[in-house]
Formats: C-alpha cells, sequence, structure tokens
C-alpha cells in the first residue's frame, strides 16, 4: 500500500511497534472517553493529548523536528481540565452537604445524555 523509509529508528518494523503501543491505548481511550457518562470523563483528555501528541513526535522525529520539552505541549490543557474537574467535583460534594441527595442522584444529575456520538462531539465545541 505504502513504503515507509525510517531515517532516525533504521528500521520501520521498531517505529510500527512503537506506533501501535501508543495508538491501541488511544483508540481505547476515545472509546472511553465518548461512552462515558460519569462526570469525571473529560479527566481523560489529558491521556488522550498525551497519547496524539507521542504519535506525531514519533514521526516528526523521523523528520528531523526533535522537541525535548514534551510536558510543555500537555501543561495548557491539564492547567484546563485538572481545575474544572475540581470545581465540579466541589460543586458536587457540596451539594450533597446541602442536600439530602446521595452521589449516584448527583451524578445523575451532572450527566450530560446527548442523543447521538455527532451532538456530543458538537457538545464539546
Amino acid at each position: 500500500m505504502f513504503t515507509y523509509d525510517s531515517k532516525v529508528w533504521e528500521d520501520a518494523n521498531l517505529v510500527m511497534w512503537i506506533f501501535t503501543g501508543k495508538a491501541i491505548p488511544l483508540l481505547l481511550l476515545l472509546i472511553w472517553f465518548f461512552t462515558c457518562r460519569h462526570w469525571w470523563h473529560h479527566a481523560l483528555i489529558v491521556p488522550i493529548v498525551m497519547y496524539t501528541y507521542q504519535i506525531f513526535d514519533l514521526f516528526n522525529e523521523d523528520q528531523g523536528y526533535f522537541d525535548e520539552y514534551q510536558i510543555v505541549v500537555l501543561l495548557p490543557i491539564m492547567a484546563f481540565v485538572v481545575p474544572s474537574i475540581y470545581l465540579i467535583r466541589a460543586k458536587a460534594f457540596n451539594k450533597i452537604n446541602n442536600a439530602d441527595k446521595t452521589l449516584e442522584e448527583l451524578e445523575e444529575e451532572f450527566m450530560i445524555k446527548p442523543k447521538g456520538v455527532w451532538s456530543k462531539v458538537k457538545q464539546y465545541f
């Protein structure tokens, strides 16, 4: 179907081994993210971005673009996702302390139920 000339890695089999080691967890995380009903599912964005960046970096290294500070790319996303999840959690536990609701009832309240995959994608953008 295609040819792949590996310059840095010297062996295309090694590159594909590393690629599948990152692509399979990424695929499973994406499935989990789009099918999860819990309020904390936005925490999955951090490993999704990390695996995506690692895949792009794998092929960029072969082109000669080296990035030694990979965490710098992930920090802005983590700076947004982690505090927002904490604020949702704090709001949930504040409602538990002020009302007679159980944790399951609050998860139902925070749960967003779109009708299909496209409406779930539109919900985030």
